[in-house]
């Protein structure tokens, strides 16, 4: 017995192995503790996955009421342009400029070209006061071109932005008008090259080439004074 207690003294990691011993015992006796702390600790785990579950719900009813309000505003717009195109039609004027006046802050560029028609239709009315027609004129401009920018695809929006260019021409004096020509010109091109089938843009491009066809020498001389290369046509692009 004497023996095996002196070969236990003289081994040189008893303590460390002893404690290791130990350690191990108190970690098998409160297996129980352990497998509790285990549990506890997958509660954070738990939590997180349900948070993750729940934003990725709020994420998906998000894009369905995104969607659902997107084509809401899409319905209500054509229902807007339905009506705009009715009263237009009709020779409603003042009840059309009053209707689309309300959605002025628009984004949509069809119905901002519309509304830029319907100022300059106001503006051309023979109750309507030099005051009052020179702020439609610019009312209109702003429209135009605010449609203009919201969709550069739209012949219609090209062609109002020509049309109310050329109006404000009359505000600005004959350099400003000249130098507008090529704006003007530009517009029209383009609204007949998105739609070559829009009689009013082919006409109104004809009007454009006569005007300065037919321009007489003495304008045509202030022009030069003016302008190193003023608008010109001919006869044969009127056709």
């Amino acid at each position: 017995m004497a023996l095996p207690s002196r070969l236990w003294r003289l081994l040189p990691l008893r303590r460390g192995a002893t404690q290791s011993f130990r350690q191990l015992a108190r970690t098998w006796g409160s297996r129980g503790h352990c497998g509790s702390e285990v549990i506890r600790n997958t509660r954070p785990f738990k939590r997180g996955l349900l948070f993750s579950a729940l934003s990725f719900l709020g994420f998906e009813t998000y894009q369905v009421i995104s969607r659902a309000a997107v084509v809401h505003a899409t319905a209500k717009v054509e229902e807007i342009l339905e009506q705009a195109d009715y009263l237009y039609e009709s020779g409603e004027t003042e009840k059309l400029y009053q209707l689309l006046t309300q959605y002025k802050e628009s984004e949509d560029a069809e119905l901002l070209w519309r509304l830029a028609r319907a100022s300059r239709d106001i503006a051309q009315l023979s109750r309507t006061s030099e005051e009052e027609k020179k702020v439609l004129v610019y009312e209109a401009l702003e429209y135009a071109k605010r449609a203009l920018e919201k969709n550069e695809s739209s012949f219609a929006a090209h062609k109002w932005y020509a049309i109310c260019i050329s109006d404000v021409g009359d505000y600005e004096g004959i350099k400003v008008k000249i130098a507008n020509a090529y704006i003007i010109k530009e517009h029209f091109q383009k609204a007949i090259e998105l739609n070559p089938k829009d009689a009013t843009s082919i006409h109104l491009m004809g009007i454009w080439c006569y005007t300065f066809a037919e321009m007489p020498w003495y304008q045509r001389r202030i022009a030069k004074v003016l302008f190193a290369n003023p608008p010109s046509s001919t006869y044969e692009e009127v056709v």
